[in-house]
C-alpha cells in the first residue's frame, strides 16, 4: 500500500477539517474501500469539489489526475501549481488525447498494483446539468490491466456548494456512498462497454440522477 505524501496529510488535517465543519457530510459504505490493496474509485462528477470530498473521506491516499499544464506552467503561479500537484501525488494527464492520455494510464498501473487507490471519473468531464452521462471505458480497461476491482462512488450535493450565479460558497449537505467492489474481467472491447454501463447503473442507483445515454459534451477551455 502506498503512503500518503506529507502535503496530502497536511491538507487532510487542515482543509479537510474545514470542509467537514462547513459542509455536513454523510458517508455510507466506507467499508467497501479495500484497506490495504489497490482499487479504482469511480464516481459521478458534478464539480471540482468532488475530488476534495473523496480525498478527505477515503481515509487513504487517493491519486487523482491533474492537467499536464499544472506541472509545467511558468512563473510564480506555475511554481505554486507544481508544488501542489506534485506534493499531492497527482498524475499528469494531457487533454489532447491519444497516446498522451495513455501515458497517464501507464503511470496509474504501478500505483494500483502496489496497493494504492486511484480515482477516475468515468463520465470524462463534469456534468453540465447535474445529470449522469454515459461512461467511457477507460476506467474498466485500467482496472483490467492492473488487476484491481472498481469501487463505484455516488456523490450528491457538491453542485449546491456554489450554484450558478452565486459569488460565494454556501453550506449544503454532502453525501458520499461507496458500493461494494466490482470485479473486472475484460476479454474484448464489448466486455469493457458492458461493464462500464453496469458501473454507471450502480452509480445512478447511489445518486438518483437522471441518466443520459450519450457522452457529456466537452467543457469549453
Amino acid at each position: 500500500m502506498t503512503a500518503s505524501p506529507p502535503l496530502y496529510n497536511f491538507a487532510d488535517h487542515t482543509l479537510g477539517k474545514s470542509l467537514r465543519t462547513f459542509w455536513p457530510l454523510t458517508v455510507t459504505g466506507l467499508e467497501n474501500i479495500p484497506s490495504d490493496t489497490g482499487a479504482i474509485l469511480c464516481s459521478n462528477h458534478l464539480t471540482v469539489a468532488d475530488q476534495l470530498f473523496i480525498g478527505i473521506t477515503a481515509r487513504r491516499h487517493v491519486t487523482f489526475w491533474a492537467k499536464a499544464e499544472y506541472f509545467s506552467a511558468p512563473g510564480l503561479r506555475g511554481w505554486l501549481n507544481r508544488t501542489v500537484v506534485n506534493g499531492m501525488g497527482s498524475i499528469p494527464v494531457e487533454r489532447a488525447g491519444g497516446r498522451a492520455v495513455l501515458a497517464a494510464f501507464d503511470a496509474a498501473v504501478p500505483i494500483l498494483r502496489g496497493g494504492g487507490l486511484v480515482a477516475v471519473f468515468p463520465e470524462g468531464t463534469r456534468s453540465p446539468d447535474g445529470r449522469l452521462y454515459r461512461g467511457r471505458t477507460g476506467a474498466v480497461r485500467l482496472a483490467a490491466q492492473a488487476g484491481v476491482p472498481i469501487v463505484p462512488v455516488g456523490i450528491t450535493g457538491t453542485d449546491r456548494i456554489r450554484p450558478r450565479g452565486s459569488r460565494f460558497a454556501r453550506p449544503h449537505p454532502i453525501s458520499l456512498s461507496f458500493a461494494p467492489p466490482m470485479p473486472v474481467k475484460v476479454e474484448s472491447p464489448a466486455d469493457a462497454r458492458v461493464l462500464t454501463d453496469e458501473l454507471l447503473s450502480v452509480i445512478q442507483s447511489l445518486t438518483g440522477q437522471e441518466y443520459v445515454g450519450e457522452y457529456a459534451p466537452p467543457r469549453k477551455r
